[in-house]
């Protein structure tokens, strides 16, 4: 293709509709036509990225194999695709203000009056034009954060609708997700909200191509043609979203509302190749039809909003339809757990994981979780603050020594067997993907069956090498190092069932395509367990 094809979408009348699963469906749809996709976010929010955002603000703090901290959408993107993000893929406000207020100062502008058009709105068609300009794709979908109408998003609008009018016809599609609320009351679906949202759109001189309508009960012709008719919109352009029991079901009824075909059409680009949905059909299935189930808790301190952990909850769908189970996560939060109540909270469970974070609060209660799954043979996952507890717990309690602690949280300890890695002790982490070396024999060489690996990682503590020779003689062993060996990147008890805890994050490297390695094997230690 000599010219890149762009899609974007938005969306109105509520926020959490989601927009980034209809993106990352589309994109998947059209992956299986054989078209090189990407997709990207923009955010209207003025941080520069969401690596400082508390993740009860806007969940969970993705990462790319190039270090970016982005939303979590990139990983809805990723694990429906499997096509690696970057930064590329993630714009925020702050950067685009951050870059023309850098312009500015050097004098780029010539000492113009900076302006939100043409400056603010030129640099935002820039950003969404990188990833087509690299001609490693055919398609670009761009999904725009928040709701129309946001003051916020406004400059969004604006660029897209410049956009639109530079690249010229055929060469751009508008999806606009909306909600027909459904009132009880009247027994009535209704289309006024919507109406509103697009002419709110058409305002701001955008008019939607195709519209997605977030539905609890089917629409139905007639609410079909209704919506049709007062938003400019053809019918067949008017797709249902309805409630489904998983999101990985979505692609499947957009595909039967031929969601893709009416997309290329309207890009004027051939639709008759095949779309191979074969092995997507089958992991859907295994996801609706498991042949059990197993309970796994989640020990974390951000257990109050499930998407502060949304990577490891779909690491395990993945890994659950692999295993042919069920997972049924229990999320359990650590702060409120202690030595009274710890074996009734854990008992009925299958294995546990505790979860990565940052800061004192909750650290206790993971590492009495640590030494709950120690003791009674319960497979244990830690990642990356989880390692590092299951490193506290084994210094104080298998090793004798009592004040054991990790420096982020102690510096008076006198056995910080968690230090901070120099360069990073304050400011930036160390994040991105990074090769591991891998102990042949470990669990994580069966997993992987590999002795190299790469894997994504956000830290700037590390299990401090001083003493791996006194955990190697207690029963601990280190079983991946990074690649010049100074960074401890797994430990292992080789006489537990299943017990590893990791400095890196595998679960933003889990897809449908590839569930990750270790969260698949852990799956299997405790359905082994479970029977």
């Amino acid at each position: 293709m000599n010219q890149v094809k762009y899609i974007f979408v938005t969306g109105g009348v509520a926020s959490s509709l989601g927009k980034g699963i209809i993106a990352a469906s589309l994109a998947r749809l059209l992956q299986a036509r054989g078209y090189r996709v990407t997709n990207q976010k923009l955010d209207p929010y003025i941080n520069v990225d969401p690596g400082t955002l508390n993740p009860y603000e806007h969940g969970e703090c993705y990462v790319t194999d190039d270090g970016a901290e982005t939303d979590l959408d990139l990983g809805h993107y990723e694990r429906f695709t499997a096509i690696p993000t970057s930064q590329a893929n993630s714009v925020t406000t702050g950067r685009i203000y951050q870059a023309v207020i850098d312009k500015e100062r050097r004098g780029d502008y010539n000492g113009k009056t900076v302006q939100v058009i043409p400056h603010i709105t030129d640099e935002i068609k820039r950003r969404i034009q990188l990833l087509g300009a690299s001609g490693d794709y055919d398609i670009v979908i761009t999904e725009i954060g928040g709701t129309v109408g946001d003051i916020e998003g406004l400059p969004y609008i604006e660029a897209v609708r410049q956009l639109r009018y530079n690249l010229g016809p055929h060469n751009t599609v508008v999806v606009h997700l909306t909600l027909i609320p459904y009132l009880a009351a009247s027994g009535e679906l209704k289309t006024k909200p919507t109406q509103h949202s697009v002419k709110m759109l058409l305002e701001n001189g955008l008019q939607p191509d195709i519209l997605v309508l977030r539905t609890e009960q089917h629409i139905g012709e007639d609410i079909r043609r209704k919506v049709a008719l007062f938003c400019n919109v053809d019918a067949e352009a008017v797709m249902e979203s309805i409630d489904v029991p998983t999101i990985y079901e979505v692609p499947l009824k957009m595909h039967e509302q031929s969601l893709d075909a009416v997309t290329l059409r309207k890009l004027d680009l051939p639709t008759d190749q095949t779309s191979d949905l074969k092995l997507w059909r089958q992991f859907v299935d295994k996801v609706k039809n498991p042949k059990r189930t197993v309970d796994i808790a989640l020990v974390g301190k951000y257990t109050e909003l499930p998407d502060a952990y949304k990577s490891i909850s779909e690491s395990f769908v993945h890994a659950g339809a692999a295993n042919d189970v069920k997972v049924k996560l229990h999320f359990i939060n650590s702060e409120q757990l202690d030595a009274q109540n710890i074996d009734a909270e854990l008992s009925p469970m299958d294995g546990v994981l505790v979860a990565p974070g940052f800061g004192h609060r909750g650290v206790e209660g993971k590492i009495l979780t640590a030494r709950w799954a120690r003791e009674k043979g319960v497979p244990f996952f830690g990642l990356c603050l989880g390692m590092h507890c299951a490193v506290i717990e084994f210094a104080r309690n298998a090793m004798g020594l009592s004040d054991a602690d990790t420096a982020e949280n102690s510096d008076t300890t006198a056995n910080p067997v968690i230090e901070s890695m120099a360069g990073f002790e304050s400011g930036p982490m160390r994040r991105g993907a990074f090769r591991c070396a891998v102990e042949p024999g470990s669990n994580l060489a069966k997993a992987y069956d590999a002795t190299e690996i790469s894997e994504r990682h956000r830290h700037r503590f590390k299990f401090n090498g001083d003493y791996r020779q006194r955990f190697a003689e207690a029963g601990m062993t280190v079983t991946a190092t990074s690649e010049n060996g100074t960074i401890v990147e797994a430990v292992e008890i080789p006489t537990h069932p299943w017990f590893v805890g990791v400095q890196f994050h595998p679960e933003y490297k889990s897809n449908v395509k590839n569930p990750h390695p270790l969260f698949v094997a852990f799956v299997k230690a405790a359905t082994e367990r479970n029977q």
